[in-house]
């Protein structure tokens, strides 16, 4: 794996990331940030408590603050699993940490409550303390009230909750490297026509178990997202043809010819077209068309996908052709498609 490619803006997407960060901060009632490996934040911090929050943006606070954040992600990374400590005001952390291929790349932070039993607390690191007693005797006026504020859970709980968030991050960036990182890298290859110079970016792997990769994963993806109608499959009555409307359906990101699903049915191309405008009423060509034009819709309505991605899931071979031929079925463009979806 390539190092470059290691990064943490490069593993999730930072955007929609935020926006389940928000969720799980609101479910939990834990307060969520995601740092890089030197404990920089790289989200904004969701559900931060008032008193975490003045601390964090006092400047001779905010510091040791950072510093526990990057300490806590390097134990997490030593255990490979949730570590649990106190930070330097002595208020719960969680450090969830991300790795790959050994590589600690970040952490997913939560935290800021306080214990409902304390006597938990004297088996757990408060993993910084300060010698500059001063500085927080002098802040402890203004912050003591809002300390007060600060949420209660059982040690059971957040460690009931540090393994749930240990499950999602593991299970996040899992599907970011199959769909993001791969396809990334699969671009910077494929401008390379001889194996040596695909082995050197990819190690193991050759253009033709690629392009397959790449396949696999945007039937993935299309997948994922559509609509999954029990029974879609079994609209042909006729057994000949059954084989062929499989799939179609299950492989909704490819170009697939008529020959192609003649031969799956074992019988002539001639003999399948006959077979399939008699099943379905339509030629073989105008109806994979328009069902590639209901998955666009579902797509359109369900996901912020750009149209030239929703091309390609669909195994469009260019997005101008996507548009003409969506515009040709729905007598509108993708674009105004969705506009006029949303505004709904």
């Amino acid at each position: 794996m390539i190092s470059e490619y290691l990064r943490i803006n490069k593993i999730f997407d930072l955007k929609k990331w935020e926006a389940l960060q928000d969720s799980l901060a609101s479910v939990t009632k834990l307060a969520i940030l995601t740092v890089d490996y030197k404990g920089n934040p790289v989200t904004s911090h969701s559900g931060c408590q008032s008193f975490c929050h003045m601390v964090r943006k006092d400047p001779d606070l905010q510091r040791y603050c950072q510093k526990c954040d990057s300490r806590g992600g390097l134990e997490a990374v030593r255990s490979n699993k949730p570590y649990i400590y106190l930070c330097h005001y002595n208020i719960i952390d969680i450090a969830i940490p991300i790795i790959i291929d050994d590589k600690y790349i970040g952490a997913v932070m939560a935290g800021q409550v306080r214990l409902s039993d304390s006597s938990n607390a004297n088996d757990l690191e408060q993993i910084l303390t300060s010698t500059n007693r001063k500085i927080y005797n002098e802040r402890w006026e203004d912050l003591e009230g809002h300390y007060d504020l600060l949420p209660t859970m059982s040690y059971e709980e957040v460690v009931t909750i540090s393994n749930m968030l240990f499950l999602l991050c593991n299970y996040i960036v899992e599907e970011a490297l199959n769909k993001n990182l791969i396809v990334e890298m699969l671009e910077r290859a494929s401008g390379k026509t001889d194996e040596s110079g695909i082995s050197a970016i990819l190690p193991g792997y050759t253009i033709k178990n690629i392009e397959s990769l790449k396949k696999e994963m945007t039937n993935a993806v299309a997948d994922a997202y559509l609509k999954r109608t029990t029974g879609e499959a079994e609209v042909c009555s006729n057994p000949v043809l059954k084989p062929a409307f499989t799939y179609i359906f299950e492989h909704k990101s490819e170009t697939i010819s008529l020959k192609v699903m003649a031969d799956l049915c074992h019988i002539s191309p001639s003999y399948f077209s006959r077979l399939f405008a008699k099943e379905t009423g339509e030629n073989f060509s105008s109806y994979l068309a328009q069902m590639k034009i209901k998955w666009a819709k579902q797509l359109l309505e369900v996901t912020d996908m750009p149209v030239s991605q929703i091309s390609d899931e669909l195994g469009f071979n260019d997005p101008g052709y996507f548009i003409k031929t969506f515009k040709k079925y729905e007598q509108i463009t993708p674009s105004l498609y969705r506009k006029y979806y949303k505004d709904q």
